[in-house]
């Protein structure tokens, strides 16, 4: 299964290969058929000339030989020449490289990745087809195609998903009655309409499904499916108005409330959506709760020192309040570009899928719902990774000797975006064995480092308050998950939000209670 960015990179320069021996192949093809072009040239001219007078040709001895020997040797050599394959260097290398090729598994979960980010983002499919997508670079080369649109709606039908299906079959529909062609031959109007119509149907909506059904009928009259629809729709709708007519005043009083169902449908193409997960949408959009000015006013930049720390009392950091209720907090400009690319290098090849810790064994392992891939770097393995958890432990003033390791993560749009579904760092009452496997207690805070920028997405989302922190290279954003007291704070549930343009990069490091006795005191009174 592909989902990795670097398998991605990796078949890029796959097709970059494989494009290149195409480009070979063809031309060694044009170089034969040139050289057979020459020879035909050639014989043409001496042919013409021989056969206006044979006898007066063939008195030569010259051309008497040289006849027995084209007709004997140089035809035979012509025949090698033509029959000769060309493409069997380049057959021999997408033989080869095929092996390393996505399955239809990674081709309909990256179908489904789009839609995803288009439910996420509310965008426009004609958006999306274009590829102008928000922090787009490469205008023009990441449009989708006729027969694109077509796959995708072929992806959401067979997942039952008539919603997207309506969405993307009605885009290429538009994209072929604009004069593109498509490419294949199965994309053509009346197999898209085909699938308008049943979609639409599904959908509750009568009276457009019999419209697709007609004009798919005016394109091709025999159509078997089409024609039996016709009549079956055209049935169901007069039963329907039937019904309408007498009881109208029964089914004035729903449709307030199925258009409202239709409304919800309409926005995320199912009925069963969680409210965290509309919440979780709405602040990837930017869509979060605006604090009110009174609290606005109480969140402050402010330089740094962490009570005249030696390290910061002539370099004081940028501190900027992000959230008041938890306080999370926002350290600018930590860490350079330089220490950035010195982490990465030495996390790339040790990228693997991302691990959550089991609430049940405490042991770490994957979730299908983290798409992401990561690594963990201890201080010993470089001077930078032991850097930079000083520095940590520096500005939050918390032991960082019992934290776990440096987690480095990389987010990809590739595989539904990158996204993190909401959780808590941690361990709750009901996981009492959450980090049993550590020994050093709950996680008391979490340090979070923003390695890159991103161009459109990305963001990270607490789904309890509304609160949406953007990625910001070189910037960290810290909160306490515990209260003074050990309890949990459940404010700081929180979320990735998927990476629509670009890719993520990010450093975790989750720190535990273990050491911080009297780094922060657990009051005398109760409170949290």
């Amino acid at each position: 299964v592909i989902d990795s960015q670097r398998q991605m990179t990796d078949l890029l320069f796959t097709e970059k290969d494989l494009i290149t021996s195409l480009k070979d192949y063809i031309t060694a093809e044009q170089s034969k058929l040139e050289r057979v072009k020459k020879w035909a040239e050639k014989m043409d001219a001496l042919s013409v000339t021989a056969t206006q007078d044979p006898e007066g040709f063939l008195g030569h001895p010259v051309n008497a030989f040289k006849l027995m020997k084209r007709l004997n040797t140089e035809w035979a050599e012509l025949e090698s020449l033509v029959l000769s394959d060309m493409s069997e260097g380049f057959v021999s290398n997408l033989t080869i490289q095929r092996q390393h090729f996505p399955n239809d598994d990674d081709q309909v979960g990256a179908a489904k990745a789009l839609m995803r980010l288009q439910d996420t983002y509310k965008l426009d499919t004609s958006v999306m087809a274009s590829g102008d997508l928000p922090g787009e670079t490469h205008l023009g080369l990441s449009r989708l195609t006729v027969d694109d649109c077509y796959d995708l709606g072929k992806v959401a039908y067979s997942e039952a998903d008539y919603f997207h299906t309506e969405l993307w079959m009605s885009q290429a529909l538009q994209q072929l009655e604009g004069g593109e062609e498509p490419a294949s031959a199965a994309a053509d109007a009346v197999t898209i309409l085909d699938y308008l119509s049943y979609s639409i149907y599904q959908q509750g909506e009568l009276e457009r499904a019999l419209e697709y059904t007609r004009q798919l009928l005016r394109l091709d009259s025999t159509h078997q499916r089409a024609n039996g629809n016709l009549k079956y729709f055209e049935y169901q709708l007069d039963k329907q108005k039937k019904v309408e007519e007498d009881e109208k005043k029964e089914e004035d009083d729903e449709e307030g409330t199925v258009r409202e169902e239709e409304k919800t449908k309409g926005e995320r193409g199912t009925a069963d959506y969680l409210p965290e997960r509309r919440k979780y949408e709405q602040l990837c959009r930017g869509e979060g709760i605006k604090m009110t000015p009174r609290r606005q006013s109480r969140m402050f930049c402010r330089y740094f020192d962490n009570n005249r720390h030696p390290k910061f009392v002539i370099a004081p950091v940028k501190e900027e309040d992000e959230w008041d209720r938890p306080h999370i907090l926002r350290y600018h400009d930590i860490v350079s570009d330089a220490e950035i690319e010195l982490v990465k290098q030495l996390a790339k090849p040790r990228l693997r899928r991302a691990t959550i810790s089991n609430p049940i064994t405490g042991v770490l392992e994957t979730a299908h719902y983290r798409i992401s891939k990561s690594a963990w770097l201890t201080s010993y393995e470089h001077k930078v990774v032991d850097k930079i958890n000083q520095r940590i432990e520096d500005i939050t003033g918390l032991d960082v000797t019992t934290a776990e390791e440096l987690q480095v993560t990389r987010w990809q749009n590739y595989g539904v975006g990158g996204q993190y579904e909401p959780h808590f760092d941690f361990g709750r009452k009901d996981e009492p064995d959450a980090f049993k496997e550590l020994g050093t207690g709950n996680r008391i805070a979490t340090w979070l480092l923003y390695m890159s920028n991103v161009s459109s997405g990305g963001a990270t989302v607490f789904t309890d308050v509304g609160a949406a922190v953007l990625p910001k290279k070189g910037s960290a954003v810290f909160w306490y998950n515990l209260f003074p007291s050990g309890e949990g704070d459940y404010r700081t549930r929180h979320a990735a939000c998927p990476v629509l343009v670009g890719n993520k990069w990010v450093s975790n490091k989750w720190i535990h209670e273990r050491g911080q006795e009297f780094r922060r005191r657990c009051p005398l009174a109760w409170q949290l």
